[in-house]
């Protein structure tokens, strides 16, 4: 019984959990939040421009988007945020006089996302039948529109649940920026826990961190699963009733 008492006061120990709670709570969700959904927004937009190369006539425009592809997929996260953060880091203080580590995170989260959602909207773009393309031509659309008002959003639609997916790993990777330097106001759910949990010696502050990020993950992986299942089924209709036997259920009303 010591040994197992030892073992839930090391990880379920409900008062080194509450003692975080309020920072994750004030700080760390909505820094977290930042991180995941700026760099979001921007690699969808990087990641567009990237696919619409990769699909692109021009042979030039195809490499280029293939060894950006390689490169930012085959170096893990961590040596990224390294990289841009340690590495640009001097600069940006020199020229802006700014210590905050967030814009260069964004940065390099943004290069490692747009490798990964480029390759999903190149895939979605393509798993368009060409047949759609063709119709738009033939109706006096030219290539760029009928690639950006017909092939391009039934691509995106098909990949809703890819781009999702990429999302809940960018919240995760989120995690990686502690390594950067940050200032009370500044840390993430992760370095809250852990900076309690170095502090206490005691590993429930980690586990109430993994906990706010199943919070977070939890609900947009079960979303993931709806609108895969609605892509895949269409949405549901509604029944109609028969109007003839409808007519007829009047009609033996007294």
């Amino acid at each position: 019984m010591d040994a197992l008492d030892q073992l839930v006061k090391t990880f379920f120990d409900w008062e080194a959990m509450a003692a975080v709670l309020p920072n994750m709570i004030r700080f760390g969700l909505p820094n977290t939040l930042i991180l995941a959904v700026s760099s979001g927004v921007l690699g969808c937009i990087l990641g567009m421009v990237l696919a619409v190369m990769g699909t692109s006539r021009i042979t030039a425009l195809r490499w280029l988007s293939r060894i950006y592809t390689d490169v930012f997929r085959g170096v893990p996260a961590i040596v990224v945020i390294l990289l841009i953060g340690l590495g640009l880091g001097p600069v940006v203080r020199i020229t802006t006089g700014s210590t905050n580590p967030f814009p260069l995170a964004i940065f390099a989260l943004t290069l490692m996302a747009a490798a990964y959602i480029g390759e999903i909207f190149r895939s979605g773009i393509q798993s368009v039948e060409k047949g759609q393309l063709e119709a738009s031509r033939a109706l006096g659309f030219s290539y760029g529109s009928s690639m950006r008002l017909v092939v391009i959003p039934q691509g995106i639609r098909r990949v809703l649940p890819a781009l999702v997916n990429q999302f809940i790993s960018l919240i995760k990777d989120s995690s990686l920026i502690y390594l950067l330097g940050l200032i009370a106001s500044q840390r993430e759910i992760f370095r809250i826990g852990n900076d309690a949990a170095a502090i206490t010696g005691n590993l429930s502050p980690l586990v109430a961190a993994a906990f706010m990020y199943l919070i977070l993950t939890v609900p947009l992986t079960h979303l993931v699963n709806y609108i895969d299942k609605r892509l895949r089924t269409g949405r549901p209709e509604k029944q109609q009733p028969d109007d003839a036997a409808a007519l007829i259920g009047k009609g033996a009303q007294p």
